[in-house]
């Protein structure tokens, strides 16, 4: 056995529950590494394959996936084509939405993803451009409500060298390769420019950035959940917090109220609306949010109604 199969083991088994278990395969390296590792396992372990018929070959790899999958013992197989735009984020969205339906459909536990430290030191980078906050730096979460990611730990090249060992060949998805997307250019152009400059130990200390930011947000997370609970959205308990929290404490009360996609710009409405933070950033609202919700100020609260 593999130094990093024995990781992926021990890690998927972690993070494992005791009913049914998907994974989400594509077809690539990572995700066929996970499930080579999961079908050594006890337990319930599942597939879902998602199709999103944007490649040429796409059915085509999508049907040999869930072959390789039943191979190795996997049920059950699960290939979900679906439409999207090619964008990122409808893909993702159309992927999740598959997901969603699968972990309904089967009464699964959980799903797997296949998001390797590879893929986390992308993530960061990306909230890195994107001038995000320590959520965003956080990089992409171990669990998630019923998602897990159990190879964060491990490289892309170890994925790869699990489906080698294992005698399984993995698809190279052609989209990968287009630098047009954004993550793919930060994997083929500006990472390895960095490590060129900086080191290669690049990778590793972003992902370890991502485990320190993820920590730091959860506590603040804590606080903030905590606040509001305690003292609901009164503009006087408001601005005796720390503006990390008061905002998350607002961003909370809008998600709650059924507000979508609240945001950096959002957010930064709310508390100039609460008069927290910069004194130039005051508004006396209303602020308009996703899913039809305005927020108010009233006297000494802040008040979210449906506008719709």
């Amino acid at each position: 056995m593999t130094h990093a199969l024995h990781v992926a083991r021990a890690a998927i088994s972690a993070s494992s529950a005791p009913g049914l278990n998907l994974i989400g395969i594509s077809g690539g390296a990572d995700s066929l590494a996970l499930a080579i590792a999961a079908a050594t396992l006890p337990g319930r372990f599942g597939a879902v394959i998602v199709d999103h018929s944007l490649q040429a070959g796409s059915a085509q790899a999508a049907q040999r996936a869930g072959q390789q999958c039943r191979e190795l013992g996997l049920n059950p197989v699960l290939i979900s084509e679906v439409e999207t735009s090619p964008d990122e984020a409808s893909a993702r969205d159309a992927r999740y939405q598959a997901f969603d339906q699968a972990l309904a459909q089967f009464d699964a536990d959980t799903l797997m993803l296949a998001h390797t430290r590879d893929d986390q030191a992308e993530q960061v980078l990306l909230g890195l451009v994107r001038g995000s906050g320590t959520r965003s730096l956080a990089g992409m979460p171990a669990q998630r409500g019923a998602y897990r990611r159990p190879l964060l730990e491990l490289s892309r090249a170890q994925t790869e060298e699990i489906c080698r060992h294992a005698g399984i060949e993995y698809w190279d998805d052609p989209s990968n390769a287009d630098t047009g997307y954004k993550r793919n250019l930060i994997r083929h152009r500006i990472l390895p420019f960095l490590e060129q400059e900086l080191g290669t130990h690049l990778r590793q200390a972003l992902a370890r950035t991502a485990n320190l930011a993820a920590a730091d947000a959860q506590a603040l997370d804590h606080w903030a959940q905590k606040a509001k609970d305690e003292h609901g959205l009164q503009l006087p308990e408001l601005r005796k917090l720390p503006v990390a929290v008061s905002s998350r404490v607002l961003r909370l009360g809008a998600m709650e109220a059924g507000a979508k996609n609240v945001g950096h710009e959002r957010t930064a409405a709310l508390c100039a609306l609460a008069g927290i933070g910069q004194p130039m950033s005051k508004s006396a609202g209303p602020v308009q949010l996703d899913g039809a919700i305005s927020a108010h100020r009233r006297r000494s609260v802040i008040v979210f109604t449906t506008t719709g």
